[in-house]
This record gives structure tokens, C-alpha cells and sequence, in this order.
């Protein structure tokens, strides 16, 4: 019986090792602390002292710490971040990420092996290099595309939001009301970072930090500047409802430019498909006959 070759040994190996981080990755549910700190602060329940369930931690996942011991420490904190610009997704959090990337590398890695294994060339070297580095940056990629996502989410809400804090404003709230009574009544990224900004707030971080907290979590160059507005307002004594009266023309102003832009695009962006698909086809049904006429007639 003929060996294998050692190729094929070695993606097989790449497999069976990527297979306990996968099902961690698929499979481990959010750590115990953090669901317990998450429903406190959502629900307004007093953190469990000492007892029988703190002493229920769950330790460090073996599998976690090894994942985060193979991957560069640039790479943990680049992951942090774009989770951050992506809302911190429950289902996505760093140590299932950085699994995720080992494993999704090892997998690249041991399908190239096997494609190499049928016979090297420069071709199938490319190839399975390429899929393995894609495979590799795949939930950075994932990330990255949720934080787009969501800044435009923030960017749509923020004028409606900015209007219903000035009416309640304007109604005798104070602010911290109206970005209460906001939060509240919305169900969007936006209302999201009103709340947790909120929460901040109460359990005792300054209102400026917590505010800039606020604008750089969204990462949005409207909330930004709003947010500068705020602060600049609460330090020198305007009035918090010509500042928010004021933000909301501008930020309505600038989503109707946004839209007349983007409506501006569409006959660019038309004419390549137009070029591309429909023009051939067009000259293909209209001059199609006349060019088998002619055809037929020369050659008869």
C-alpha cells in the first residue's frame, strides 16, 4: 500500500487541530460575568455580591487563552476595535473572533495543501496562498462591513433623533430627559449609544467624558460634531434648545444633500451596465438580420 503524501498528512493534521477552536467558536456561549454585568446594567439590578453564584465563574477557557497566545497582539486590539465600530455584536465577541481567524487559516491552509498536493504550479500556489490569507481576515472583513452598516444606520437616525430631543426640550426636559425619552422610544444603533451614554452617566462617569465616549464609539462625523456642540454649549452656558434646534436644521439639511447626491450618481453608475449588457444586445437584435442578409448576399 502506497504512503500518503506528506501534503495530504499534514492537511489532514491542520483539520483535526481546527476542529476543537471551530466547535469553541460555533458552539461557547458569551462568558457568565459579562451576561450577568449586561443584564445589570440594562435592567437596573444591583450587582450580586460574594455567594454561591459568584463563586459559579467560569474560568478561562483553555481554548480562548490559546487562541489569543497564536494570534499577534496587534491583531487582538485591531479586532477590539472594529467590534467596537460594529456595536459589540453578543454573538461575536474577540476570543470567538480570534478563533475564528485560526481556524478559518487552517482550514485555507489545508484545502491549499490538498489542491497542491494534485500537482504544484505557480497557478495553484497563488491560489491557495490567497485563500488562505482571505480565509484568515474573513471576520475582520465580516466586522468591518457591520461597522460601515451601522455608522450609516447612525447617520439615517441621528436628524429624527436630534428632533424629538428639541421637541422635548422645547416641552420643559432637561437634556439627559430628552436623550432619555429618545433612547427609549427608538430602536436603532443610535437609541443603543443614547442608552449605554445614559447608563455611563449613572454610574458616575463625568457627562463631557461620557459624551465624547459617546462619539467615538459611533464613529460618525455628525454625531462628532454634534456631540462638540453639547459639550461647548454645557461649558459656556447656552441654551441647550437653540443648540439642539440649530443641529437638527443642519443635520436634515445634510441628509437631503446626501440624497440629492446620491441621486445625482445614478446616471454614472447606469452607464456602465449600459455599456456593458443592454447596447450589445441591442445591436445584436437590430442588426443581427441585416448583417446575415448581407452575409447571404455576398456569398451567393
Amino acid at each position: 500500500m502506497a504512503s500518503l503524501p506528506v501534503s495530504v498528512l499534514l492537511a489532514a493534521g491542520a483539520v483535526v487541530l481546527s476542529v476543537p477552536l471551530l466547535g469553541w467558536a460555533l458552539l461557547a456561549r458569551p462568558d457568565a460575568d459579562a451576561l450577568q454585568a449586561r443584564d445589570n446594567l440594562v435592567r437596573g439590578i444591583e450587582p450580586i455580591g460574594p455567594g454561591p453564584a459568584a463563586s459559579g465563574r467560569a474560568r478561562p477557557d483553555l481554548l480562548a487563552r490559546l487562541a489569543r497566545g497564536l494570534t499577534p497582539r496587534g491583531t487582538v486590539d485591531r479586532l477590539d476595535r472594529l467590534a467596537g465600530a460594529a456595536g459589540r455584536p453578543a454573538a461575536w465577541p474577540v476570543p470567538k473572533l480570534v478563533a475564528a481567524k485560526l481556524v478559518l487559516a487552517f482550514l485555507g491552509g489545508s484545502m491549499g495543501l490538498l489542491l497542491l498536493s494534485g500537482g504544484a504550479s505557480p497557478l495553484t500556489v497563488i491560489v491557495a496562498l490567497v485563500a488562505t490569507v482571505v480565509a484568515y481576515f474573513v471576520p475582520e472583513l465580516l466586522l468591518y462591513s457591520r461597522g460601515i452598516e451601522r455608522k450609516e444606520a447612525i447617520t439615517l437616525e441621528l436628524p429624527d433623533t436630534l428632533d424629538q430631543m428639541t421637541i422635548a426640550v422645547e416641552a420643559g426636559l432637561g437634556f439627559e430627559s430628552a436623550m432619555a425619552r429618545a433612547g427609549a422610544n427608538g430602536k436603532g444603533p443610535l437609541a443603543e449609544e443614547l442608552v449605554r451614554t445614559l447608563q455611563d452617566i449613572a454610574v458616575g462617569q463625568p457627562r463631557r467624558d461620557a459624551y465624547l465616549a459617546l462619539a467615538d464609539r459611533a464613529g460618525v462625523q455628525d454625531l462628532r460634531r454634534f456631540i462638540r456642540a453639547v459639550v461647548q454649549a454645557d461649558q459656556y452656558g447656552v441654551s441647550i434648545a437653540d443648540v439642539l434646534r440649530t443641529q437638527a436644521q443642519e443635520m436634515r439639511l445634510k441628509r437631503r444633500q446626501r440624497a440629492e447626491e446620491k441621486a445625482m450618481q445614478i446616471p454614472v453608475k447606469v452607464i456602465f451596465p449600459l455599456i456593458l449588457f443592454i447596447l450589445p444586445t441591442l445591436f445584436i437584435v437590430l442588426l443581427g438580420p441585416a448583417v446575415m442578409d448581407m452575409i447571404e448576399a455576398f456569398s451567393g
